[in-house]
């Protein structure tokens, strides 16, 4: 046993990287056979290999840095994930919340650490400051539930980062009393520098943005820049004089916008944070924790007891006077408690900085019973919070899936998204689309189908398809999206998607536009004239000169009677889950009684999504949109197959239309769904089975017109 001893504590890195990793591994296995929250074991494991406990590793300068990097990727996390439309509509909320959160448990502690510890006051001050923040322990929980949007936990996050800044406010106000030099001017300076940062940040990181996302698509490329501007705006605020967390949450919200839940990027910032980083940080906070000061003495009990229950008392106060305040379901009240009790990276920054304020020569702010009890406190708030987190995501899921169930059940939906591809350069695009438009709810297949015509060269052009939808295939994976893929021969392009349309049972299908150079009146192509003239379920055709996340606008141009397509609802749903996912305003024109309904599905449907709505009366206004489409807006053109009720002679200009005024724009058009079924399942006299693109009618008018200017 001496000789084994004598190994420990391990101060290798590459061993210490390997215990580490171990931990990451088995400490889920273990809890989950125990029923108990993954972070809990993360953060007891850190307390059983630290000094404190076996003495197993040194707690090196890799967990300063690694769990510097874990905590900043959890606040970043909770600013990328948050809804910012929600939080605009709901800011009374979070100012109303963040002001309880904040000021209860401190108002309980400073009141309990004077009458009861017998501290003094600018001990208690502190004390109260500690307890008046907050860490965001147990947000990795949130993701796995997939309740990142929920309301109570945007109210926890945003009240979270008000509490915290106003905690910090505080504490450098003590701080400052300690310091003879420090004056008016000190906060006027640090007003200054902090108005300074939030401008430029505001203003600057957009722009680079898009500026970069516009240039490089390639993925490690995007991860690395997306965490240099995580870095670059905690680095700021730290020089600022707060806190890191506050600009890695800051530079969460205003990159949030421009990383889509469903992106493979936010899929990587997610993997990578979740599994290391973030582990990493709480294995860190556990080797600070030294339980046995729970058996130094009654004294230690007492001081530890009572800052735990007055501390998660005053959140608790909060949480559930909010939750009742604004009228909120008792789960969402256990929410708010859980997110909102635990103190960790906070807690411990706030203490070092008292064990460097001196009372008095050799006597500090902060005694020893002080620090034991904070440093105790802390793990009993992290495994509290986890713990009521935990309980409150299953009855927030079981709830909402109670009146999921109960409000779809009857109403089945066969959405099953066809992307139909051949070119590489903007393959990739189409797919990333389809992952914005499908329902994660149902989390359907997407299906890539790559058709090649049957000749000679058909056996190349199939290795190429087999390659392309390979690397299609990596691109879904990265999004953790199934991906079914098939090249299929055929001597008709259009009725190979078609067949392979039905054999999947597939509801709609995305596919590409051709960029044309010049005016030509096979605008749609050599075989998507077919296509749509002989299958009635919803076709998108796309054509992206830039990426999709840079877009800020969406604008619809929506013909008179759509409303009464078999298919209205169908791409309004779309396109709504569209403007949802890259967080940019969708305007829709058309006359007002479509207006109303599309407002209507809207507002019932996706009321985080910023609609606006401006009549067209009549569809010759269309080429006037052109003026104001800009290159980061997406121009959708919802149009109609002849003989369908809201088709009219003036959608046989729009190709020219489209070419003349539209081109080089992000474009959309899309044909609804018409009929039940198709048309290839029935013959009818009084149903014509083609449609040419231009009528007979048109080449006599187009001859006389150039008669008449001859």
């Amino acid at each position: 046993m001496t000789l084994l001893t004598s190994y420990f504590p391990i101060t290798d890195p590459t061993l210490i990287f390997f215990v580490v990793l171990l931990i990451i591994l088995i400490a889920p296995i273990v809890m989950s056979k125990l029923r108990i929250p993954h972070i809990i074991g993360m953060v007891l494991a850190g307390v059983m290999i630290g000094k404190y406990g076996f003495n197993i590793l040194v707690r090196d300068n890799s967990f300063e840095l690694f769990g510097r990097v874990g905590l900043y990727y959890i606040m970043f996390l909770a600013g990328l994930e948050m809804d910012m439309e929600s939080v605009k509509k709901q800011s009374r909320s979070f100012v109303v919340f963040g002001l309880l959160t904040c000021f209860v448990p401190f108002l309980l502690t400073y009141v309990m650490a004077i009458t009861v510890l017998g501290y003094a006051p600018a001990a208690s001050f502190l004390l109260g400051c500690i307890m008046a923040s907050n860490t965001l322990i147990a947000y990795p929980i949130i993701g796995r539930y997939g309740l990142q949007r929920h309301r109570s936990v945007l109210l926890s996050v945003g009240s979270s980062m008000i509490s915290l800044f106003i905690s910090l406010m505080m504490l450098a106000a003590l701080s400052g009393s300690f310091n003879e030099e420090s004056g008016w001017w000190f906060w006027v300076f640090f007003l200054l520098k902090f108005a300074a940062y939030c401008i430029g940040s505001v203003w600057l990181i957009p722009k680079l943005t898009r500026y970069f996302l516009r240039r490089y698509s390639d993925a490690v490329m995007q991860y690395i820049f997306v965490l240099g501007i995580m870095f670059l705006s905690a680095a700021l605020t730290s020089m600022i004089g707060i806190e890191g967390i506050v600009g890695a949450f800051f530079s969460g919200l205003i990159l949030n916008r421009y990383i889509p839940r469903v992106s493979p990027l936010m899929n990587r910032i997610e993997f990578i944070g979740n599994a290391l980083f973030i582990p990493y940080f709480l294995i860190g906070v556990g080797m600070l924790i030294n339980v046995r000061l729970l058996f130094s003495g009654l004294n230690v009990l007492w001081t530890v007891f009572l800052i735990v229950f007055i501390g998660t008392f005053g959140k608790a106060a909060a949480a559930y006077m909010s939750s009742l305040l604004f009228r909120l379901p008792k789960a969402d009240g256990n929410m708010m408690f859980g997110l909102t009790s635990a103190h960790a990276a906070g807690a411990i920054a706030m203490v070092m900085v008292g064990m460097r304020l001196e009372v008095s020569p050799g006597e500090y702010l902060i005694d020893d019973n002080m620090l034991n009890g904070v440093v105790m406190m802390i793990l009993f708030t992290c495994v509290i919070s986890t713990l009521v987190t935990e309980h409150a995501s299953k009855q927030i899921v079981l709830e909402e899936k109670g009146r999921w169930n109960e409000d779809n059940v009857v109403r089945e939906d066969d959405e099953k998204i066809l992307v139909c591809v051949k070119y590489p350069e903007i393959a990739p695009q189409l797919l990333y689309f389809s992952i914005l438009l499908r329902n994660g709810r149902l989390n359907r297949d997407i299906v890539a189908l790559n058709v090649v015509y049957d000749d000679q060269k058909s056996s190349q052009a199939r290795e190429q398809g087999l390659r392309l939808l390979e690397q299609l295939q990596r691109q879904a994976s990265a999004s953790e999206v199934k991906l079914l893929t098939q090249v299929r021969l055929s001597t008709n392009i259009a009725n190979g998607i078609k067949h392979a349309f039905k054999e999947f049972g597939c509801s709609e299908i995305i596919m590409g536009m051709h960029i044309h150079t010049d005016a030509n009146p096979r605008f749609w192509g050599e075989f998507i004239q077919s296509l749509y003239n002989g299958l009635n379920r919803q076709i998108i055709l796309t054509r992206f000169v830039q990426p999709l996340s840079t877009l800020r606008r969406i604008r619809v141009a929506v013909p008179s009677r759509a409303e009464f397509e078999p298919g209205f609802h169908r791409w309004l749903e779309r396109l709504s889950r569209v403007a949802g996912q890259l967080d940019c305003r969708i305007q829709f024109h058309g006359r007002k009684e479509s207006l109303i309904l599309i407002a209507e599905y809207v507002n019932n449907h996706h009321p985080h999504v910023r609609a606006e709505y401006t009549s067209m009366e009549h569809w010759n206004e269309l080429p006037q949109l052109a003026a104001d489409i800009s290159e980061d807006h997406l121009f959708v053109v919802v149009t109609a197959r002849k003989g369908t009720i809201s088709y009219k002679n003036a959608l046989e200009r729009l190709p020219d239309e489209l070419q003349r005024h539209f081109s080089g724009k992000n474009l959309m058009i899309i044909f609804p769904d018409q009929y039940g079924d198709t048309k290839d399942d029935r013959m009818s006299f009084t149903e014509a089975q083609h449609h040419e693109e231009n009528s007979i009618y048109d080449y006599i008018l187009k001859k006389l017109e150039e008669v008449r200017k001859g």
